[in-house]
């Protein structure tokens, strides 16, 4: 639907990943609601919406509640017409080991960055399934396959939406439904995450280089959106390396990461780490606007060769497969000499 103006539903939209993708559906002149809960975030993300050449709508809620996400859900539909693509992006989380986690914390985490992308999937196929049109997309992360240390409660509540994912999808294969669901899975990306998420590590935390930049992202979600009826997408290598590592040897994978998960999550930098929008929003309205990028600029990419390959998987396939045949006939021809 590139050539048509859809409306588009981006939940996290005040930053980082959800804010890069409201501002690229905004480029094709979509009609875009932002959901989350920083309002000074959200009235960024809008007026870079609308200069992209789209319009916006914000709506302040939290995701952990479903009643708002209805509401929210209609609203969209009164004020922008039928919704075509939902997007669930927002999350929240701490970065502490596990035992430092309170567990209201954990269940707050949970509710959110989980049942955020429940509730909004059901406020969406409310819509979508009576119309037997429309596409959801989960944002997942290579952490929805493989749990890293100091990111209990993000990789426990990634996997529940992988395998929530994959329940869905069934279902709709099942009644031959229209509605697609797909799943883009990332890698380390540079979202301001890093800046107000609840910390307890003696430094600043970080993404597990290499950092790909929110666009690289974006670019993936708007690919499978125009393309939903692949299960899921990878976006980087090192989220191909991780799932195959994981999958091939995941015993190997404990150890390394038991070695090397705890610096490589941190900087050098100690850090108090004062924001925290676990329970209220760092971008609220006396808050400050994050924007879509982190603080690691420097470090990050806006490329991704793997994020190529998962979208042309099909010409790469016809590639090998007459690059095996050539071979084969190479060596038939040796043989016969």
């Amino acid at each position: 639907m590139t050539g048509e103006r859809q409306t588009v539903v981006v939940t996290g939209a005040s930053g980082g990943i959800g804010r890069a993708t409201a501002v690229a559906f905004g480029r094709r002149g979509a009609r875009v609601a932002l959901l989350a809960r920083g309002e000074k975030g959200l009235a960024g993300a809008a007026k870079e919406v609308e200069a992209a050449g789209g319009s916006a709508l914000t709506v302040p809620l939290d995701l952990a509640d479903y009643d708002q996400v209805e509401r929210a859900a209609q609203r969209v539909e009164d004020e922008l017409g039928e919704i075509d693509v939902w997007v669930n992006v927002a999350f929240t989380t701490v970065f502490a080991p596990f035992m430092k986690i309170e567990p209201q914390e954990y269940k707050r985490a949970t509710e959110v960055t989980y049942l955020g992308y429940v509730y909004g999937t059901r406020a969406a196929l409310d819509r979508m399934k009576p119309r037997d049109r429309g596409t959801i997309v989960q944002v997942g992360s290579a952490l929805a396959y493989r749990g890293i240390p100091l990111q209990s409660a993000y990789c426990g509540a990634k996997h529940a939406v992988q395998g929530f994912h994959d329940s869905l999808r069934c279902e709709l294969l099942h009644d031959k439904s229209n509605v697609h669901a797909t799943m883009v899975q990332m890698p380390a990306v540079n979202t301001p995450q890093f800046s107000w998420v609840l910390s307890r590590l003696p430094k600043h935390p970080q993404p597990v280089p290499p950092i790909f930049q929110p666009e690289v992202a974006a670019k993936a979600v708007l690919y499978a959106a125009d393309h939903p009826k692949r299960r899921e997408y990878w976006v980087g290598g090192p989220t191909a390396a991780t799932l195959i590592a994981n999958k091939f040897a995941p015993g190997i994978l404990d150890r390394y990461l038991a070695r090397t998960g705890y610096k490589s999550q941190q900087t050098d930098r100690f850090d108090p780490h004062e924001a925290a929008n676990l329970w209220d929003p760092a971008d609220r309205e006396d808050g400050h606007d994050y924007g879509a990028h982190g603080i690691f600029d420097e470090r990050s990419t806006t490329r991704s060769y793997q994020l190529w390959a998962s979208q042309h998987h099909g010409l790469l396939g016809l590639i090998g497969a007459g690059a095996a045949l050539a071979a084969g006939l190479a060596a038939v021809r040796s043989r016969s000499q």
